[in-house]
């Protein structure tokens, strides 16, 4: 079964604390989509603000506990072998995807959209069915399906949008490594092309939702919320500039309901939680993500020098931090998928029942 790391919660608490980590991001995404719908002028050096606070603000950071994240997750106290384990991880598989980009930018780019596509995903459906009540995510097929549908939606739906600004940004990673076009993946900005995809993803985000109606009950509170963040996201990606809204929801969005994992499954943070100690339970937080954190800056800047383009070129500091960013999420999705199967996500039941 899966694991309830609500255990000695009160209902109360439980309230809380799911209201706390998921309302501040629902209110922030609504706030850019009223603002943009109103014909609000977002100007270039703003839209790169989150981004460039996720440095510090819970993006980065959120992944600089991996090497404690899996002991804790299965129960158990880190040891030294674990973190050994963990750093050599990150050291074997970011350290050859990295090498990946000098040799095949162009793909490498690709495996960044669909690593993200799915980590983003499975990070939503952990919240899913740990905070938000998915009672109606019954089954392996669904949580699949929802698993796609929500990574698309911050990976997929901005190329449906903004093609000109998604063909920048991708073309921004390329060029770093002296590549200087996409080669035949010009062709998903095609309008033919995306007017399948974007017929094709939407198709699949209502049969997702449509099933987990069925499967909902008289329950379905977990639904409504599936549905209602799903639709949001929908616009919001439609409609706000991808630089500023990717920026944002990476911090304020995915990163920060990580971070509540790591909270729950560290004894001592979640105890603070138990009994309203929030800044406590973060300051936990903090440190241990710290020294990780300050040596990703420090890589970050070799990673500057190392790189043959030029990153102070057009879009080139945002590219080199996303494409940093890559080769960290690759080892970082090892880790939480080795979360995910300690939790039971994707066992029958849901942990936080």
């Amino acid at each position: 079964m899966a694991v309830d790391r609500f255990a000695g919660f009160s209902s109360a608490s439980r309230r809380r604390l799911r209201t706390a980590l998921l309302v501040p991001s629902w209110v922030v995404v609504a706030v850019l989509v009223v603002t943009v719908a109103a014909g609000a002028t977002i100007p270039p050096g703003v839209q790169y603000v989150p981004l460039a606070l996720s440095v510090v603000v819970f993006g980065l950071p959120h992944g600089a506990v991996d090497h404690l994240a899996v002991a804790r997750a299965r129960g158990t106290t880190p040891t030294r072998r674990g973190v050994l384990a963990v750093g050599a991880l990150y050291l074997l598989l970011g350290g050859a995807y990295a090498a990946l980009w000098f040799f095949a930018p162009v793909f490498a780019a690709v495996a960044f959209i669909a690593m993200t596509w799915f980590h983003w995903g499975q990070g939503d459906l952990h919240a899913a069915v740990t905070f938000a009540g998915g009672d109606h995510l019954e089954t392996r097929v669904q949580r699949v399906l929802f698993v796609v549908v929500r990574g698309g939606l911050p990976m997929l739906v901005p190329l449906l949008g903004f093609p000109e600004t998604y063909r920048r940004v991708l073309t921004a990673f390329v060029a770093l490594f002296g590549e200087g076009s996409l080669g035949s993946w010009e062709q998903l900005f095609e309008p033919r092309v995306r007017l399948v995809l974007g017929g094709g993803f939407l198709a699949l985000t209502i049969v997702t939702l449509t099933l987990g109606r069925l499967r909902a009950g008289a329950n379905d509170r977990g639904w409504r919320i599936d549905a209602a963040e799903t639709v949001l996201l929908w616009i919001y990606f439609l409609t706000v500039p991808p630089l500023l809204a990717v920026g944002t929801y990476f911090p304020l969005w995915h990163a920060i309901r990580h971070v509540a994992r790591l909270l729950l499954v560290d004894d001592d943070a979640a105890d603070a939680l138990r009994s309203g100690r929030w800044l406590p339970a973060l300051g936990r937080f903090a440190r241990d993500a710290a020294p990780l954190s300050a040596l990703s800056v420090v890589l970050l800047a070799g990673f500057a020098v190392a790189v043959p383009g030029d990153p102070r070129s057009d879009l080139g500091i945002a590219a080199l931090y996303l494409v940093f960013v890559a080769v960290l999420t690759l080892p970082h999705i090892v880790v939480v998928s080795a979360m995910d199967r300690a939790e039971g996500v994707w066992r029958p039941g849901k942990p936080g029942r």
